[in-house]
Formats: structure tokens, sequence, C-alpha cells
């Protein structure tokens, strides 16, 4: 994915495009995964991604299509030619957090407005941000992400381009509104564009990222393939398959599905021990790699979540049935005979430019009898069709009946086809009561039961906060002697951070032995940062008993694992502060604020070691660049008030206090302060 040495790549590869293929037999592979069957050129570590600029040098008419496609178009710079927003409507309100936003176009930079008014007329606070880059094709969003010092967040405004409107981002809803702080890390960027530069040690962090989703992202790295261009080694892919690139069409079926479900089946991803979001590659298997959960429920098959498809299809009697015929045929394209998401999708044309009978007449392959003119279908106005029209039959649409438009789950003012492909589900149907049965692996039939425990407590960790998914956790770990604390460590003390059950955390690392964890088990960096999460809540756990010797050394060993965990750091700066190391602590809020200057956290902590040193004009300048970033920060406006007392100025305090109430009415410590700030009227 790096530029270096890629122009000297380009040059000769253009002087072989020119020749004809020689027919060979597909070269024999020496490289293979031990828990693949499959054997690509391009699976070996050594191969490297080269690049769409590349391929394009060979494959023109293809890029030419497939950059009008939804992946083609699925990131880019925020540019009026980008984005796909009305701009005369481009006005939103939180009424939860009373917050306004205005999305506007200053010559070519897009910026968005937040702002506060009074009495709906006067603006008492604003804050005005850039937009770096949009996310969505425009098919169906446009969302928009920030750029500081490499560190990229989403912001707090969505266009929803089927109904035109502007609202707040999935998520962002229901007082949930995080504003320009909702972290995007390696997950959601390498699935919504080709593989990014991401800073090891971070969350969140990218030294670049790429504009858009690649070639490379479904045949896989190429530069075996480039390699033995060059070097006049051709294929007759009519008739062989040719191992230096993955051509997915030759795939068996599920190897196919696993290239869509790698981005189409989204929802709470366990990565496997090691292993990354970069490390699946096409032509190899994902349940290798992850394994991807989603809540299922009794009576509700009718819900779905927008990146579902292949899930979905799965479900569909007409897939199994045409999976069992061809599941174990050594066909060159297997896809051919069977129904798979290829088969009504070209992945290098836009669904915007396909005709739409093509969807038909996928359908009319199997559902026909005797004459064409004679399809399975009891809906009278079908057959009234197929009786007018005779072998016209592109005139009936299946796909409305049968993969009806609705909402997805996931997504507000959303539309997309279910391709849960069925007989129309009756109201009644509809309206049965659903239940939760469990997180179920979509790719994977029989997760191992550490990957279920991990199942549960991703789900709630990241998405719903249900005390049922901690107790299915439980279910699954084992901690009855020492080797079970240690092949469940991880996901222990993950646990018994989560239930602040700081107690039972410290036993596990007990048991295990405080050197021998520091020394030897919680050392490695990640892209996960696996290690370094462990070694923060065990910090955490020393913090909250107030062992603070011991919660040092461990966040010390958090940011030696993940540097850029700016978290990790304000975290670490209070426990300096605690045992009076007002130095180090600075130490820590000056590189987060060096990283990042729109972090309040460590505005805040730097206004407060300023009114512990006595010098209330730079704790007031903190504060200012603080509230100017968000004006309801609670820490930040107890430190204010703390200011205003410091200073003599009781009525600013309280109206500070008053402030922080109205936003935060069960902040004890402010209801206190404004008490006793009273007594001084």
């Amino acid at each position: 994915m790096k530029a270096s040495g890629r122009i000297a790549v380009i040059v000769m590869i253009w002087l072989l495009c020119a020749c004809d293929p020689v027919p060979e037999k597909a070269p024999e592979s020496k490289v293979s995964d031990p828990d693949d069957s499959l054997t690509y050129l391009n699976h070996s570590d050594s191969a490297k991604y080269v690049g769409m600029a590349t391929c394009k040098l060979c494959h023109q008419d293809i890029y030419n299509t497939f950059i009008k496609t939804g992946m083609g178009k699925s990131f880019d710079l925020a540019t009026p030619q980008k984005s796909s927003g009305d701009f005369s409507t481009a006005r939103i309100h939180d009424p939860l957090m009373d917050y306004n936003y205005h999305a506007y176009w200053n010559k070519d930079q897009l910026m968005f407005k937040e702002y506060r008014l009074k009495n709906g007329q006067d603006t008492i606070y604003q804050r005005l941000e850039p937009v770096n880059y949009i996310i969505g094709s425009g098919q169906h969003t446009n969302s928009h992400l920030q750029n500081t010092n490499g560190y990229i967040h989403q912001m707090p405004m969505t266009f929803y381009t089927q109904k035109r409107k502007w609202d707040l981002p999935p998520g962002f809803e229901n007082g949930m509104n995080t504003r320009f702080s909702r972290k995007i890390g390696l997950e959601c960027m390498s699935c919504h564009n080709a593989y990014p530069d991401f800073v090891m040690g971070s969350e969140n962090k990218f030294r670049s990222v790429p504009q858009g989703i690649d070639c490379e992202r479904c045949h896989g790295p190429g530069s075996v393939h480039v390699s033995q261009r060059q070097t006049g080694s051709n294929v007759d892919t009519s008739r062989y398959i040719d191992y230096s690139i993955v051509n997915p069409a030759k795939l068996p079926i599920d190897r196919q599905f696993d290239i869509c479900q790698r981005c189409h089946l989204q929802g709470n991803a366990v990565l496997k021990p090691g292993k990354s979001f970069y490390d699946f590659k096409p032509g190899k298997r994902l349940s290798n790699y992850m394994s991807v959960f989603l809540p299922k429920y009794a009576n509700a098959d009718e819900d779905f979540i927008m990146a579902s498809h292949a899930d979905r299809l799965k479900q569909s009697a007409c897939f199994i049935k045409s999976y069992e015929k061809v599941a174990h045929k050594n066909a060159l394209r297997p896809y051919k005979d069977a129904l798979t998401c290829i088969t009504c999708h070209n992945p290098h044309v836009s669904v915007r430019e396909t005709n739409k009978n093509s969807f038909n007449e996928a359908c009319l392959k199997c559902h026909t009898v005797g004459r064409p003119e004679t399809l399975f279908c009891t809906e009278p106005e079908v057959q009234k069709a197929v009786r007018a029209f005779g072998s016209s039959l592109r005139e009936a649409n299946c796909v409305s009946c049968h993969m009806p438009v609705s909402g997805s789950t996931d997504i507000p003012h959303v539309s997309v086809h279910d391709h849960y492909i069925r007989k129309p589900i009756s109201k009644t149907e509809k309206e049965k009561i659903k239940t939760f049965v469990g997180l179920f692996s979509i790719n994977e039939k029989h997760p191992d039961s550490l990957t279920k425990a991990r199942a549960y407590l991703n789900q709630y960790d990241k998405f719903e906060q249900k005390k049922m998914y901690l107790d299915s956790a439980k279910k699954y770990l084992r901690s009855g002697s020492s080797k079970n604390i240690e092949g469940n460590f991880h996901e222990l003390v993950q646990l018994y951070f989560i239930e602040q059950n700081f107690t039972k955390l410290l036993n596990v690392v007990n048991t295990v032995g405080e050197g021998l964890l520091l020394e030897k088990k919680l050392i490695h960096q990640s892209y996960e940062n696996t290690d370094a999460w462990s070694a923060y809540r065990i910090a955490e756990a020393f913090h909250y008993t107030n062992q603070l010797p011991k919660a040092i050394k461990w966040f010390e060993q958090a940011i030696k694992l993940a540097p850029y965990n700016l978290d990790f750091r304000n975290k670490a700066g209070s426990a300096y502060v605690k045992v009076g190391n007002l130095s180090l602590a600075k130490e820590q809020y000056t590189f987060i604020l060096k990283e990042n200057p729109k972090k309040v956290n460590a505005l805040t902590n730097l206004a407060y070691i300023s009114l512990l040193e006595n010098k209330p004009d730079e704790a007031r300048s903190f504060l200012e660049k603080g509230r100017a970033l968000d004006p309801d920060d609670e820490q930040l406006l107890l430190n204010y008030a703390q200011y205003y007392l410091m200073s003599g100025n009781f009525k600013n305090a309280a109206d500070v206090l008053k402030h922080l109430l109205a936003r935060h009415p069960d902040n004890e410590v402010a209801k206190r302060a404004l008490q006793q700030v009273k007594t001084h009227f």
C-alpha cells in the first residue's frame, strides 16, 4: 500500500500489457495455509499490495466501471464532487443534548457548525470544525470524518440520500451524541476502505488512508501477479486458474461468500488469537481469522441489519438448494450453477447501471416450468402479466415480493432489499413477540467456548449494556484452576473490569503472578492492543483499590504497549497527581495535547494542576479552551467553578454549577458545592 518503489513497477507492467497471452498451465504453488486447502501464490507473506493505479494499467475497462460502484465510491476526501448532500436543508437539532448543527461549504472546504441558542435566537455557544473525509458511496448515506493529526473521528451529521435528509449518524441518537469524538478504528476503516496505514499502539491513529475500496480487497495482493506478467508468464484463464491472483468467480462457493462476508457481514467480530483485521486474504477461510456474531431472536425473521446480505441470502431455500447441487463439484466457475452474491451483482458494475431485468432473469433460471412463459407464481397480477405478455416475463418483478424493501434495524432513514428470499410473511407472523435466543456466529458453525465468551463480552462492551450478555459470558469461561485462569486471562480481566469487581480481577492477577505478567505475558504490541488493554484494566483495579504505586506501574506498562492510546495516558496522569508527582502528570497531558489538541480531558486536568499550583490565569486559559470544545463537560465545569471560587467570584461559580446540574442533574459534588456557594450571597 505504500507509494515507495511503485513507479518502476508501473512502467514495466505497461510495456507488458500489449503482449498476447501465451496459454500455460496454472503454476504449482508451494505456499499454503496449514488450515487451508487452496494454494495461491499471493497468500504468501511476501506478496505485497500494489494499489489500484497499478491494476488499472492492464484492466482499464474494469477500472472505469468499478470506480462508479458503491465500493469504488466508499471513501474519499470531502469535496463537492464526492458529496451527495443537499446543503439547502443542511441543519439539524439534537433535542436531548440541545445542540444544533449546520453543514456548509466555505469555498471547497466542507464545514460543520455546532451551536446552541438561547430563547431560539441568540447564539450562546458555537464550534466550527472542518470535514476531511466523506465515507459512504451516496447510495444510502454520506457520513463525515475528521482527521486531527492522524486521529480520525466521526462527526455528528449524516446525509441520508434516499430520503434526502440530514440527521444524526447511526448510534448518535437518543442522548448518545458523541459529537466529534467517536473513534474510527481499524475495524471500521478496513471495511469501508482499502487497507489503511494504521499506527500500532493506537485506537484510531492512521499515517495515511486510501480513497475507496480497491481491487485487492477482493483479489488479494497483486505483486506476484504483476511480477509474473512482467516476466511473460501467462495463464489461459478460460481453461485454468491463475494462481498468482485470486479470481473470486473461480473459488468454491463458501470462499466466495467469505470474501463478501468480510465486510457485508458486519456485526460483533471476534478475531482469532493473534489475528488482526489486516490478515484475511481472499481465497482463505474467513473463520480462521474471525468469527462474526449477531444476536438472534425467535419470531424476528423480518429484522436485519444493514450489512447482513450474505447471512440473509444463505437462509433462503433458493440458496440452500442450489448449494446442495454444486457444493462438491470441481467446476472452473462454481457460481455459474449456484445462487451466490455475484449471480445478481457484478462487483465491477454499479447496481445503478445494472439492467433491472437481470434480477428477474436470475429468478427465472429456476422458477419456470416447460415453456419460458410459465413461472412459479400464484399472484393473480403476475399470472395476468404472463398471459398478457407471453414470454415477456421481465414485466414480473420477483424481487418486489420475495425480497421486499425494508428498513434495517441499525441505520435510520435507509431502505434496502431483504436478501432472505422467501414467500411474503403475514401480518400475524410479523406481530409475534420476539424473544432473545442468543448470539450466533454467522460464518463459523462451531466456535469454541472462548470465542463465544469473547463475543458476549464484546456485545456488552460495544453494543448493548445488558446483564444477560455477562451472564452468558460466564457460562463459557473457566476459572476453577490456575490453568483455567491463564487460558481465559484476558477475558476474565475484561469481565471483572466491566462488573467493577476489582477484588476478583486482582485475584486473577495474583493467581498468574504479577511479576510473570509484567515480564513475560503482557508484553506484546498488537493492532488490537490486547495486552495493553489488560494492563490498563489491571492498573484501574489497583487505582480504584487505592494501591497507587502498583497502579502507576501498570499504567506505564499499558502506555508502553499502546503509546498512542491517549485515554491510557490521561488516566496515568490522574494517578501521578494523586501521588503528588505533578511533573509527570503534566508530561502525560502535554503529550496528549500535542497529539490531539481537542482532548478536553487533558485541558481539564492541566487546569486542575494549575489551580493546585496557584496559577489562576494559566488555569483559566486551559478552561476556556476546554469549554470552547465542550460546554457541558462535568469535570471541566467543576474545575471552572473552583477557579471562580478561588477568585472570590461566587456568582459566576453559582452560574457554572447551575449549568452543570442542568446537564448532569445527578452530580452530587456539584449539588453540595452549589449549596455552599449560596451561603455567600
